[in-house]
């Protein structure tokens, strides 16, 4: 097998750090993240701090990654190298310790333990029972900026409300309180902030979210984090760490999807008006905006043997990093990838991951944009960009990305 430092034959350059530029587009994935996957789908990758890791941007060998438990998901095996500059941050040289109740950072065992206690809070089941409640949110976010003079922001006024309206409610947390949690969350997920801000807003958020749970133990309420509170065997710690990342992932994936979808609506109206002439393609059409724009790009494993992937072996120790918009505009999966088509059939993409940390609230988040996409297209038929495309802030400093705003207008 090839060795981390050698290009396979020398068809391919090995990156000396992650591209994150997108230099092809709003939507589409570095160029030359889709240069280097068209020739070596796992690739060696060059760390800042020296690491030599490995980065797989191949949808099948994605897959297979995502699948196999041998490549952790902890943090506290080894040394978190980050594949790109974060000037304000620390260059890490110890282990990060574990943090109770972030079952995303952990394997099985201990991840089955606590993922399984929120299995029956999102079965198909009870979100098909929440559909109506969903349907009556976003109507209501849309009744309310129907009233505003446009031009507006439709991060502002939609993409954000929906789904922290829902998941507030879900969960239970008091929707004032949303507006200080969501400034933290945008503190914490930015790529490069100082350590000491990153830290304190993870403080507040943690704080806050501690002593939510701790008066649900005592008063519980009707909502997921009461029933998880009436579990003895699980401490505040990790009802907090559970209630930290079930917030987190359940509004601002979301959100952005609602947020970059719309503006890729508004740059392919073809697409916007065969999606309004007929409702029917919405499951189909979200499936392809998750596959198209996958909001929720990079992923880390740590692997924890010699593993063969690709035709590489890559090396006990090392830090792989998982590219899953450029798995999902691999044209070995995808016929012309690069294309925005509501009708083809996505099944398969990995916007949500992939194996036992694929996303918990993949079909919530799928219900939310169904019921958004839909009505915002019936209920403002003339929507379109206030500003030249090329003005719309893309959010390239976050760990998640989208648009930090989109303004619209549309005719009364």
């Amino acid at each position: 097998m090839p060795h981390a430092n050698t290009p396979a034959g020398g068809a391919a350059p090995v990156p000396q750090r992650l591209p994150t530029e997108r230099d092809r587009g709003p939507f589409d994935s570095p160029g030359a993240l889709a240069a280097l996957r068209d020739v070596r789908p796992v690739s060696p990758l060059g760390f800042p701090d020296g690491h030599r890791g490995w980065l797989v941007t191949g949808h099948d060998e994605a897959r297979r990654l995502l699948a196999d438990t041998r490549f952790s998901s902890r943090q506290d095996l080894g040394v978190v190298h980050v594949p790109y500059e974060t000037p304000g941050m620390p260059v890490q040289t110890e282990p990060s310790p574990p943090t109770p109740g972030l079952f995303i950072a952990m394997d099985p065992p201990d991840h089955t333990r606590l993922r399984r206690r929120l299995t029956a809070a999102f079965t198909a089941t009870r979100m098909k029972q929440l559909e109506q409640r969903v349907v009556d949110v976003v109507e209501g976010v849309l009744d309310a900026m129907s009233l505003k003079q446009s031009p507006v922001d439709l991060v502002a006024e939609f993409a954000l409300p929906v789904p922290s309206l829902v998941i507030c409610e879900l969960l239970g947390v008091p929707y004032a309180d949303r507006q200080g949690f969501q400034e933290d969350a945008a503190t914490f997920l930015m790529r490069d902030p100082s350590l000491e801000d990153k830290m304190a807003a993870y403080s507040a958020m943690t704080t806050y979210l501690a002593e939510l749970v701790t008066r649900k133990r005592a008063e519980p309420g009707d909502d997921i984090l009461s029933e998880l509170a009436g579990q003895d065997d699980l401490t505040i710690g990790e009802l907090t760490g559970t209630a930290f990342l079930l917030m987190l992932a359940g509004y601002e994936t979301t959100a952005n999807m609602l947020g970059l979808g719309t503006f890729a609506l508004l740059q392919h109206p073809q697409q916007a008006a065969a999606l309004r002439a007929d409702p029917e393609l919405l499951p189909r059409a979200v499936e392809e905006l998750m596959r198209y724009l996958s909001v929720a790009d990079i992923f880390y494993r740590y692997a924890t043997e010699d593993i063969p992937l690709g035709g590489e072996t890559i090396d006990a120790g090392s830090t792989v990093v998982v590219s899953l918009l450029a798995a999902n505009r691999d044209p070995r999966r995808f016929d012309d990838p690069d294309t925005l088509d509501l009708r083809r059939d996505a099944r398969g993409q990995v916007a949500f991951g992939h194996g036992v940390h694929q996303c918990l609230g993949g079909q919530l988040a799928r219900m939310e944009l169904r019921a958004g996409f839909g009505a915002l297209l019936r209920r403002f038929p003339t929507l379109r960009l206030a500003v030249p495309a090329d003005d719309v802030p893309l959010r390239t400093d976050m760990n998640i990305y989208g648009v930090h705003a989109l303004p619209v207008t549309w005719r009364p």
